[in-house]
């Protein structure tokens, strides 16, 4: 019997936004919930006690680089992901299959598994659907995504067959590997990933297919992977009346405040993305009245702080002057202090949506954000 890991608190009167509780193995996560990457278990330029001091309670991992470098055998022996990078939350590790996609000249696909050469010193490796449970076993991943086949925007409908095809096989079989490791004391949970790129036939029938797995959760694939904007949102709603309502639903991918917004208007869950800690490397901060290129000109003697109505510690501290003198400077100290104030913008707005589908104002909260997000104040 598996058991039930989500629990519904409300769904907001004006939509199909709801609020719940993921029950962990690392502690319960309030959802709706955004993910932090940390693809070599680390979230770049953070501490892992920045990220306990914002509030997060789940971070990601990514599978591929971590087998790669330092081995998932060096990492069990330090008692899993928490033991060797001390972060004693929630680590969600992804399956590696969107890594192998992504280094296409280095891969081939079968139905026994993957295979790939790896991008570090160019070794053969195999990943089979049961290989990559067993390796999220050993990281001791409180939750862990299936091996499927990832597929890009504008392919022909007979590949999303044949990778759809691919997708379901794996996933029956890393189901069964899972309950084995499941009787041998491993706690994490696993989700299956919903795959069928743009043709809605597949995707109902992926979706139809995942549901009938009954794990414990359910991750909604192919998405975000260069289509147009409202082409994503439709596909998303088309995908989830296929769901049960009950399980936790998991977008991969998406980490804007748009995005996000879409994703949790059409009832999803959990979102990750690399985009808000990417920009802030590149000097783009997210405000309220969209993003913000600290590298202009107009900064170079702008002394007010960064946002003023944002709370964090940057935005109480530090000038848009002197952030810019730091990016333009190419100073680690701006990489820190630009991801601390993307991560706590997103935590604190996630915080925000989840009151406003408590008290059933969700739409209007989605409505009044995003017509001052678009409003354009920092564009030049």
């Amino acid at each position: 019997m598996i058991e039930n890991i989500f629990s519904i608190s409300h769904f907001s009167a004006d939509g199909k936004a709801r609020t719940g509780t993921l029950h962990l193995p690392h502690g319960d996560v309030q959802t709706p919930v955004f993910m932090p990457v940390g693809t070599n278990g680390a979230v770049k330029a953070l501490t892992k006690d920045d990220l306990e001091e914002i509030g997060f309670e789940i971070i990601l991992a990514n599978t591929y680089h971590l087998y790669l470098r330092p081995g998932s055998d060096i990492i069990e022996q330090a008692g899993g992901l928490h033991g060797f990078s001390k972060w004693q939350k929630n680590f969600l590790t992804d399956s590696g299959g969107f890594q192998v996609w992504s280094l296409s000249k280095l891969r081939k696909i079968t139905m026994n598994g993957a295979e790939f050469r790896s991008n570090i010193d160019g070794s053969k490796h195999l990943f089979t659907p049961e290989r990559v449970v067993d390796i999220q076993t050993q990281f001791n991943s409180d939750i862990q995504m299936v091996l499927d086949v990832c597929t890009g925007y504008g392919i022909e409908k007979a590949e999303a067959v044949h990778a759809l095809d691919i997708t379901e096989h794996w996933a029956t079989r890393a189901k069964s590997q899972w309950l084995k490791n499941r009787e041998g004391g491993y706690k994490g949970i696993l989700l299956p990933i919903v795959q069928g790129n743009f043709f809605e036939d597949l995707r109902k029938r992926s979706a139809e297919f995942v549901s009938a797995l009954d794990l414990p959760a359910i991750a909604i694939g192919g998405l975000s992977v260069g289509e147009p904007a409202e082409l994503f949102a439709s596909m998303l709603d088309y995908t989830i009346q296929f769901l049960p309502k009950e399980k936790a639903k998991y977008v991969m991918g998406i980490g804007t405040p748009d995005y996000i917004l879409d994703a949790v208007h059409s009832g999803i869950d959990m979102f990750d993305c690399v985009l808000p800690t990417r920009n802030a490397r590149n000097g783009s901060y997210f405000t309220k009245d969209g993003p913000l290129s600290i590298k202009q000109e107009r900064f170079a003697r702008d002394f007010g702080s960064l946002d003023e109505e944002c709370t964090c510690k940057v935005c109480r501290t530090y000038s848009r002057s002197y952030l810019r003198h730091l990016f333009k400077e190419q100073e680690i100290l701006s990489c820190i202090l630009a991801t601390y104030h993307n991560l706590y913008f997103l935590h604190n707005m996630m915080k925000e949506l989840r009151q406003a589908i408590q008290e059933d104002r969700f739409e209007s909260y989605r409505t009044d954000f995003l017509k001052r997000y678009h409003s354009g104040k920092w564009k030049l």
